[in-house]
């Protein structure tokens, strides 16, 4: 009498063992659950790749250094200027709107002033403006316009910087080449050996990781920086749009649509 449950456990061992042979030799490690990596030989794996990676570092030289403190800096300044930049901050809702109700209501006094100028980049605009109302529309303008250019001068901080490095850091990559280039031909002619292809090739590709890593800098700088700038430029028509709107509202020219919580 043949025993059914002996059988279909024999089976599933047989199949678990040819797992866990495959998987051995896969990865060069039999400690394996129902044919899974366990958590000590994915750790190994991670360890593995970073020092492949600190290799093709050490390969680049020493010109690596100033291109990974390039992209420390770049990803540090894309990151700050994302956070910095959101419209949310920078041209609240109904901000506009909120004003007007102050004005109406005759509670705009020196407080609300500093409260909406510490609100947002487009408060302060607005609270320079509102501070020298009673002087004309010119007058009002004006201090608008001198706040614009410093909330401006503020939304552009290190978009510059941020320039820089996209176009600093594929130079410095491809400078890393040429240098390693030279090493590579001089030890041949000061060695007097004869051109061996392999080894040439071998020092060329290590050579061009230096290249390889500044592009690799460089593109994401180049577009972020192409993106920020682009994302000032509509938050300055934004806030041009609402400066504009106060002015014609505070002297009599206009009314507000509070439906809309703006001008």
């Amino acid at each position: 009498m043949v025993n059914a449950p002996g059988t279909a456990f024999l089976a599933r061992s047989a199949a678990l063992e040819s797992i866990n042979e495959h998987y051995k030799g896969t990865t060069g490690c039999d400690i394996t659950v129902f044919g899974a990596c366990t958590p000590y030989v994915r750790v190994a794996h991670f360890f593995e790749g970073a020092v492949t990676v600190w290799e093709l570092v050490k390969s680049g030289g020493w010109m690596m250094l100033p291109i990974i403190l390039s992209s420390i800096a770049a990803m540090a300044i894309v990151a700050e200027r994302l956070w910095t930049l959101r419209a949310s901050r920078v041209t609240p809702e109904h901000l506009l709107g909120q004003v007007w109700v102050w004005i109406k209501d005759k509670k705009l006094n020196k407080d609300r002033l500093k409260e909406l100028r510490a609100n947002s980049p487009l408060g302060e605009i607005l609270a320079a403006g509102l501070a020298n109302s009673k002087h004309g529309r010119e007058i009002m303008k004006e201090c608008i316009e001198e706040a614009a250019a410093r909330v401006i001068h503020d939304l552009e901080r290190y978009i510059n910087a941020l320039g820089t490095i996209a176009a600093m850091a594929p130079l410095l990559g491809l400078l890393g080449t040429v240098l390693g280039m030279i090493d590579i031909f001089s030890a041949f002619t000061g060695s007097g050996m004869t051109t061996n292809a392999s080894v040439l090739a071998g020092g060329i590709s290590k050579a061009l990781i230096t290249t390889a890593a500044g592009l690799m800098v460089g593109i994401p700088a180049v577009f972020f920086h192409r993106f920020l700038q682009r994302r000032i430029d509509e938050l300055v028509v934004g806030m041009e749009q609402e400066a504009i709107k106060l002015v014609e509202v505070v002297q009599g020219d206009r009314d507000v649509d509070l439906a809309e919580g703006k001008a």
